[in-house]
């Protein structure tokens, strides 16, 4: 036995010193790196700094290090991280930094093209800005594997880059910045005919899709997004047997049909279809149920309509399917229920209708479920509140009635079931939701009475949506901890009374609605970061809530505040839109009130009982758009510091006491749309400008009900050029008056200078305001005829010429205002004809009344040719 030993102890010993002796002698015979591919290797190094600045490389780049910082003079390149060289040779034949901090430009003298037998070189995610793809990367040409992507390169692709004949991957995607010269997309895939991977998503191809593509049998994957492919894609049929991904997504000139596939298989190995984004239309041909390895199909956001087609029996590999936007419409189909390893399912924003079904199986890998812009009727099923891996389910905008079930599992972050017609309670379960992020549920039938502790598990809660239905809030005492991450709530337009005094969101809150409620008061909080805080239309009383100094949207109109307004208002810098309109608001107003901030853009103090004079003083460089002092008891002069307003669009000085003459100096601000001075006591001749175009955007002018006189002012009504031929759309308009509002600007035009002492003739050149609305004359001392030049204005909707002192008849080319609705010429001196046609067939006595001499339908005289 131990000789035994012996001998296989010496065996294993010689065989030990054996194997040693041919190791040393082989490391001894292996050739290493080349010096001067080394010194090309630093030459390339020094041209790069080291910077960790690519937005990408935290979410693409595992792990993200500066490989170059390892090279050192003197040491064997071929063990230089990201080098590899060749085993019998050393020349390098792969080069790899990527994800590597580099930040520099390759400039088309670089070391780097002193590889001639490079076969693979990636670059992909580091900062090459002012790089472009240029020529030295066609002298590759044993170069098999190319990667660029995502590195800022920019300019146009260098046609040499066709001639790397030997490529099978070429990844020049997310370089937005760069583009293919004409053709040179064409040249490419014409001549790099061994391509299996080829990605230039972000690349600016702007040509066709080429027919020669769709017969590359060594396709693997394909990536033309966002590549401005445009014209139609080819209806051939496919054959890309080797195809597992195809992105054509985001090209909004590319049109067709769903591409084809025979039943041949020709896509057998197709894993990932995105078309959205694109401008494709027609039906889904059942041919998709050959797509039997399907994982991902994403279609969204185009054209496509019909049904969708009941292929999914064979497609049960599905894990996202995305349908959404587009034209979709009956129900869905019942194979559906055999995807049961779909994860993402988006049919949303279609015109999908029916209920929806119950899965035998269940979808238990489910956790986004979009089925919200549809038609679907009928109660929520539920299998939907069973789904154990449910993350976001969006429901909204259906017709599902019946009550909202409860939930059995936690998981969810996101549910949206807003404007159904769901009725009953908010269910006890979704206050146990603890990972929930967004609910909404606004524009529903739900009522009863929600207490603030209910929330105290909510703790994840950032957006909250409840408006506009039935609910009661009560809030407890110990309610100001709960919340406390939240952002956004909106309780409008529900059954919400007494005080609110509820602490929330203490330092993230922003935007707070509760606007249309029956509020009787408000406490404001120390809330740090509300920038939107609407209360508007309850019935707040008592003085003005001090809003945060954070906030830049501040409403309480149509409440029934009292009080004089604090300056303390003024201490609000970031203020934009304050509305204090339709209150109870009395004494004067604070003189910092049109100076305390430069981003101020709305003021509307409508509707209360402010008296003394405007505020004198405007900030310089303002932005105000919009000041409303309606209806109250302001009197003096309009202020002249207004002409430093210049982006001022509207101002309305309406129903005040303002005692002042016409303010021509404000024809100087370029914006002003709207200039509304009515039932003040402004007087005195409108008289001329200084200025030589005045008053260029206004659209409407109301000075009705002051003491104007003279001949009406044809200076001006020449100026107002945006009353002439613009597009104003069809949205209907009302009489002018009372009711008016100013956002109303854009499109409606109307003069209204009734109810003063203007006398003389009607100028002819307000027949060349033709995209003028309405016009009021009525109640002046004006005299002569109707302008013949009012058969111009055939938008007109409205026309008072009432109680002045016209003559003459009424011209019968006025029957070509076919959008007149209302028209009162009564108690003028008007004689013959009543014309007839189109709209003065609609008219009745009122309109024509005290024109003795007037005759015909539809009043009783006849006249005498009769």
């Amino acid at each position: 036995m131990s000789k035994h030993l012996l001998l296989c102890f010496l065996f294993f010993l010689s065989f030990s010193q054996l194997l040693l002796s041919s190791c040393f002698s082989f490391t001894n015979s292996t050739k290493i790196c080349p010096h001067g591919q080394s010194l090309a290797l630093l030459h390339l190094k020094k041209s790069f700094s080291i910077k960790n600045d690519n937005d990408y490389l935290e979410s693409f780049c595992f792990p993200s290090y500066p490989k170059i910082e390892y090279w050192k003079e003197g040491s064997d390149c071929c063990s230089w991280d990201g080098v590899t060289c060749d085993l019998l040779t050393s020349h390098v034949i792969e080069l790899d930094l990527s994800c590597s901090w580099l930040s520099g430009t390759i400039h088309s003298n670089s070391t780097l093209f002193l590889f001639p037998h490079l076969q693979s070189l990636n670059l992909a995610f580091n900062n090459f800005r002012g790089s472009s793809v240029s020529v030295g990367f066609g002298r590759f040409s044993s170069l098999m594997h190319l990667n660029l992507s995502h590195s800022l390169f920019s300019g146009l692709i260098s046609p040499e880059i066709s001639h790397l004949s030997n490529l099978v991957s070429l990844d020049i995607s997310g370089n937005s910045g760069a583009k293919f010269a004409p053709h040179g997309f064409d040249s490419l895939v014409q001549n790099l005919t061994k391509l299996q991977k080829l990605h230039l998503s972000g690349i600016s191809i702007s040509s066709f899709f080429p027919n020669s593509l769709l017969n590359r049998s060594s396709l693997i994957s394909l990536d033309l997004s966002y590549s401005g492919l445009r014209g139609r894609f080819p209806d051939n049929d496919i054959h890309l047997p080797k195809l597992e991904l195809l992105y054509l997504y985001g090209n909004e000139d590319l049109s067709g049909n769903f591409p084809r596939f025979s039943e041949n298989n020709s896509l057998k190995s197709l894993q990932t279809l995105y078309l959205w984004d694109c401008q494709f239309s027609g039906s889904i041909p059942a041919s998709l149920e050959n797509l039997t390895q399907i994982t991902s199909l994403s279609i969204s956001r185009n054209h496509f309509s019909g049904k969708i087609p009941n292929v999914f029996d064979n497609l049960r590999n599905l894990i996202l399917l995305e349908l959404s936007d587009n034209n979709f419409s009956g129900q869905l189909p019942p194979s559906i229920e055999n995807l049961t390893n779909l994860y993402y399912l988006d049919f949303s924003q279609n015109q999908l209708e029916g209920t929806i079904p119950s899965p035998v199986n269940g979808f238990s890998s489910l956790s986004f479920l979009y089925l919200g812009f549809n038609l679907f009727n009928g109660t929520i099923p539920s299998w939907l509140y069973t789904l154990p891996s449910l993350v976001e389910l969006d429901l909204n905008h259906n017709k599902f009635t019946g009550r909202i079930g409860e939930f059995q599992f936690d998981s969810l972050k996101k549910i949206d079931m807003s404007v159904n017609e769901l009725h009953g309670s908010i269910p006890s379960s979704i206050f146990e939701l603890v990972n929930l992020v967004y609910l909404y549920l606004s524009s529903n039938k739900l009522s009863g009475v929600l207490e603030t502790s209910k929330f105290e598990k909510l703790r994840n809660l950032a957006h909250l949506d409840l408006s506009n239905n039935m609910l009661s809030l009560t809030m407890s005492n110990n309610s100001n901890s709960m919340l406390p991450n939240i952002e956004r709530v909106d309780f409008s337009d529900n059954n919400v009374s007494g005080i609110w005094t509820w602490n929330m969101g203490k330092y993230t809150l922003y935007h707070l609605n509760l606007s249309y409620n029956s509020m009787s008061g408000f406490e404001t909080q120390p809330w740090k970061s509300m920038q939107i805080l609407d209360l508007r239309s309850n019935l707040l009383q008592g003085p003005l809530p001090t809003p945060p100094n954070s906030i830049f949207f501040f409403s309480v109109s149509h409440n029934k505040l009292s009080g004089e307004i604090s300056p303390l208002i003024c201490k609000v810098s970031s203020m934009q839109i304050l509305d204090l309109s339709h209150n109870n608001f009395g004494g004067m107003l604070p003189h910092c009130l049109g100076n305390f901030s430069k981003d101020l853009s709305v003021l509307n103090l409508r509707r209360n009982q402010f008296h003394g004079i405007i505020p004198q003083t405007f900030l310089k460089g303002n932005s105000i758009r919009t000041l409303d002092f309606n209806n109250n008891q302001l009197e003096g002069l309009a202020p002249r510091s207004l002409i430093i307003c210049k982006e001022l669009e509207v101002l309305d000085l309406g129903n005040n006491k303002i005692n002042d003459t016409f303010p021509h100096w404000l024809g100087a601000l370029p914006k002003l749309k709207a200039l509304v001075l009515r039932s003040n006591r402004f007087h005195g001749s409108i008289g001329f400008s200084k200025i030589k175009s005045p008053f260029m955007s206004l659209r409407i002018i109301d000075l009705a009900h002051n003491d104007f006189e003279g001949d009406l002012p044809e200076m001006y009504l020449k100026s107002l050029k945006a009353t002439m031929n613009i597009d104003e759309g069809n949205m209907p308009r009302k009489y002018m008056g009372e009711a008016y509002y100013p956002d109303s600007i854009n499109t409606f035009t109307a003069i209204d200078l009734s109810n003063n002492k203007f006398q003389g003739e009607i100028p002819e050149c307000i027949g060349n305001l033709n995209s003028l609305r309405g016009l009021n004359l009525s109640h002046n001392y004006l005299t002569g005829r109707i302008p013949l030049s009012f058969k111009n204005l055939k938008m007109f909707e409205f026309l008072d010429l009432s109680s002045n002192k016209l003559s003459g008849r009424i011209p019968q080319e006025l029957t070509s205002m076919t959008f007149l609705e209302v028209l009162d010429i009564s108690h003028n001196h008007l004689t013959g004809f009543i014309p007839q046609g189109n709209q003065f067939g609609t008219f009745g006595n009122d309109s024509y009344y005290g024109n003795p001499g007037l005759c015909g339908f539809p009043l009783s005289k006849r006249c005498t040719t009769d």
